[in-house]
């Protein structure tokens, strides 16, 4: 068998942070040619929210560090630093994966100090991206929380939740569900240039009517708006015509975020893709990880007609604010409750 030669006890003294994080072996296979798996054996499944009151979960689980979406605006790149690990290609490359994350979450809420409160997955990186195929930790998770009556989100670009479709649809019979899908790019050169590992957009579409078929409000995260590139009138308007056309029961949209390490990996690719942007995006985020108030308040202006136009605003009826709160967040979870 090919993963024979990965030994349990090799020695792996270049990810020093790994070792901190209960590192059992690495891992590479042809299915997956440029990505390498770092098993590790996790202390605790539950990460509590800091200051979890302002938000409408206080828990999460990530169920593997790193993402091989490789999305080039994600937030999420300055995690892996803790790992000793690189933001940029590490991040994309070198994917960290709890192996015993389902059963240590079965632990955790099956004691008497649990008390169910919601949990949400999607919130770092994504718990359906291409390693989930290989490793199956999903089902286990969502049975777990299931079978303890714990309610959950779950907010993903990847296409293989959809093999869960039964499981989560006997979960929602038994405990809150909520499932969000990450759709920012329609056109497909754009989209292969900064999400080169997701599935296509098309994909993501079908991906919510299948959802929505069985019975699911899907809420759709037109998220981030990358400025100058999709935020034009005629792709917003072509995005949430799809969205409503693949039965979404809601959409929320909001610019991009460009903080920590992020700020450096995106401008990199902005400036070998689209260098005459470069002057307009030192003006739009200054030094700072957020676009200027007046291109929010000006883009909120723009997508809030198209959610109404589309019926996609049910967020927005519910929660006046949301919209503003979200526009100014980098955690897109919380859409998926407004």
């Amino acid at each position: 068998m090919r993963w024979q030669s990965q030994t349990l006890d090799a020695d792996d003294g270049a990810l020093p942070g790994l070792e901190r994080a209960g590192f059992v072996r690495s891992v590479q296979t042809p299915e997956f040619e440029g990505i390498t798996f770092h098993e590790v054996l996790c202390k605790s499944a539950l990460n509590k929210v800091p200051d979890g009151g302002a938000l409408p979960f206080g828990w999460t689980i990530n169920p593997m560090r790193g993402c091989s979406h490789a999305c080039r605006y994600c937030f999420a790149r300055g995690t892996h630093e803790y790992l000793d690990l690189d933001a940029g290609d590490d991040f994309d490359n070198q994917i960290v994966v709890k192996t015993n994350v389902a059963a240590v979450l079965r632990r955790e809420v099956h004691k008497r100090s649990w008390h169910r409160e919601t949990v949400a997955l999607g919130t770092n990186t994504d718990p359906y991206q291409r390693a989930e195929g290989r490793y199956r930790l999903m089902p286990g998770i969502i049975g777990a929380l299931t079978e303890s009556g714990t309610g959950f989100s779950i907010l993903t670009k990847g296409t293989l939740m959809r093999r869960d479709l039964p499981l989560l649809t006997q979960a929602a019979r038994q405990v809150p569900v909520h499932l969000a899908v990450s759709i920012a790019i329609l056109d497909p050169e754009l989209h292969r240039s900064l999400e080169p590992g997701t599935p296509s957009p098309r994909a993501r579409l079908e991906l919510v009517r299948a959802f929505a078929d069985a019975g699911f409000d899907v809420n759709v995260m037109v998220a981030p708006i990358i400025p100058y590139l999709t935020d034009s009138r005629a792709h917003l308007e072509e995005i949430f015509q799809a969205i409503a056309d693949a039965g979404a029961a809601s959409a929320v949209a909001f610019p991009m975020h460009l903080r920590g390490s992020t700020r450096g990996w995106f401008l990199t690719w902005l400036a070998e893709q689209h260098p005459a942007l470069l002057r307009r995006y030192r003006t739009l985020y200054g030094r700072g990880t957020s676009v200027t108030p007046e291109y929010s308040a000006w883009l909120r202006g723009r997508i809030d007609p198209l959610l109404e136009k589309h019926g996609l605003n049910r967020a927005q009826q519910a929660e006046p604010e949301a919209p503003a709160v979200l526009s100014q967040t980098p955690d897109p979870q919380l859409a998926l409750f407004a």
